[in-house]
């Protein structure tokens, strides 16, 4: 275990991955990470800082110019330490060509999908797996070659996407699922004991979502709905309507019933009841929607409209 590794990382599931991976004896030798303003500049969504667990163990950090490591500063970096393995632990980049070629061993690359690769590429997997309301989750461990998650997979692992789970329950188990497979196959990926198997079939690729794409559509049904709340809940920017011109974050609900219905035709988007804990009900295409957690109080009657 002489190798000299990095990690490029921002978010929880890196943080997590760290305290696997020295627990059992895998050494980091530096971090390439992002400052808070760096975060939010490029819209990170789980950010968290790496710096009291580099200062903990000793690892120094390196803070790019670029987030997509791009600048000339950046890939001097990657040449200066002649790094032999590079990791990913939450960074929504692609590693530019040039920092590949740097590295002895090569990239490991983590990406999840309700398929397996080449399908599912892409941006926001977990989002669109709870979107399209998939029941698992394949988290492939591939060497990095450019492009968009193409390499050769070394190994991967399966867990549930159930009725329950929310982006955050599913990247609980992804950070899960995805530190055991790195500390598995580093050791043999050093020790040349590793082999890869190319993708095979046709590709398909996950668009890229932005904080505007979570405006809820209240003509879909309300299975649909609470799929695409459960989706974008935090620490995603969240599902959203309008009321009043104001806009509504929807942070947790749930399917009510389909069999409770309401005379003088109920609007969809329109709130039916209203609770003195503050959940409300709200009338959905085949069903009624309970909300438990938005950032404004309504009044029975209110409908809410995808347009301010």
């Amino acid at each position: 275990m002489n190798a000299k590794i990095v990690m490029c990382g921002c978010a929880e599931v890196g943080l997590n991955m760290l305290e696997y991976l020295f627990s059992k004896g895998v050494r980091i030798d530096h971090f390439v990470s992002l400052t808070k303003t760096q975060a939010r500049k490029n819209n990170v969504s789980g950010y968290v800082s790496f710096e009291k667990f580099a200062k903990r163990y000793n690892v120094p950090i390196y803070y790019p110019q670029r987030y997509s490591l791009k600048d000339s500063s950046d890939l001097n970096f990657f040449k200066k330490h002649k790094f032999d393995l590079l990791i990913i632990g939450g960074w929504q980049r692609l590693i530019p060509l040039q920092v590949l070629r740097q590295l002895k061993i090569g990239g490991l690359g983590i990406h999840g999908s309700s398929e397996f690769l080449p399908k599912g590429r892409g941006r926001s997997p977990i989002n669109w797996s709870l979107i399209e309301g998939k029941k698992r989750f394949i988290i492939h461990l591939f060497l990095m070659t450019p492009g968009t998650d193409r390499g050769n997979i070394i190994d991967f692992d399966i867990f549930d996407i159930n009725e329950w789970d929310t982006c955050r329950t599913v990247y609980y188990k992804n950070s899960i699922v995805s530190k055991r497979l790195l500390a598995k196959n580093i050791p043999r990926l050093l020790s040349g004991e590793v082999s890869s198997l190319p993708q095979k079939g046709k590709p398909t690729y996950y668009p890229k979502r932005t904080p505007d794409d979570g405006n809820i559509d209240w003509t879909k049904s309300v299975f649909a709905i609470y799929n695409f709340i459960r989706a974008l809940t935090k620490p995603f920017p969240g599902a959203f309507s309008y009321l009043r011109g104001k806009k509504v974050f929807f942070w947790s609900a749930q399917p009510f019933d389909t069999r409770i219905t309401y005379r003088g035709k109920a609007r969809k988007g329109e709130v039916v009841e209203v609770f003195n804990t503050g959940d409300f009900v709200v009338n959905c295409n085949s069903g009624l929607l309970l909300v438990t957690h938005c950032n404004k109080k309504v009044r029975k009657g209110d409908v809410f409209s995808p347009v301010r």
